[in-house]
């Protein structure tokens, strides 16, 4: 990895998730895994801001952040294929999840990132979350929070150049991953990455970035994806 040292994954407990944390320990970074099932001192809840901030406490000042987490759907919820399906508590839950708190990772975790030298806070997000791409309508809360993510990010790179003018604030779609995010929607002829092949990936595009894409959407081949 590009002068990459340490790192955090966030949501390490999921398939894409630890996924990079294998990925990178192969490169010989040090990396501090948090999820939300793990517990002790490797606990993180998007959904519990103190949490966030007692894993940021914890973690030093990483090179690396990757937020590999998103919610999609539960036992009782799928994607809204129509207004008639929207449920208020599930729309505040997918933005809690998928724009709120990423926003807090962000709020504790890159004030301590080093304030000199490449640094790189990256966030799974999604292509559907692009306004541009939306074509054929549908899955409401997810796309709505998706884009919402996408622009807390271009905001958040905004601000920290003032902090660090090499570090980086980006969001990454991985492709359609074997994970159980997607596995209720895959479609057929269209590619399916094993996690560990996505980590890899996403890791190339991390590597390759450079300072003016800060703020910016790439997905797994490195293409950007219009906002």
């Amino acid at each position: 990895m590009n002068a990459i040292r340490n790192a955090v994954v966030i949501g390490a407990s999921g398939g894409i998730g630890a996924a990079l944390v294998e990925a990178l320990e192969e490169e010989d970074v040090s990396v501090l895994p948090f999820a939300r099932s793990f517990t002790g001192d490797r606990h993180l809840d998007l959904e519990d801001e103190a949490s966030i901030a007692a894993a940021a406490a914890r973690a030093g000042s990483p090179d690396l952040v990757i937020v590999a987490t998103g919610l999609l759907h539960d036992a009782a919820h799928g994607p809204e294929k129509a207004i008639r399906e929207l449920d208020p508590a599930w729309l505040a839950r997918q933005f809690a999840v998928n724009a709120i708190g990423p926003a807090l990772v962000a709020k504790h975790f890159l004030p301590a990132m080093p304030k000199t030298g490449r640094s790189v806070l990256a966030f799974l997000s999604a292509r559907v979350g692009s306004i541009t791409d939306n074509r054929l309508g549908g899955w409401y809360g997810y796309r709505a929070s998706k884009a919402a993510l996408n622009q807390l990010v271009r905001t958040l790179a905004v601000e920290d150049k003032r902090r660090n003018d090499r570090g980086l604030v980006v969001a990454l779609h991985p492709g359609t991953v074997d994970t159980a995010l997607s596995q209720p929607f895959r479609q057929a002829g269209r590619d399916l990455f094993k996690p560990d092949r996505a980590a890899v990936q996403l890791l190339d595009v991390i590597d390759g970035l450079k300072v003016t894409d800060s703020g910016r959407h790439f997905a797994w081949d490195g293409a950007e994806i219009a906002p």
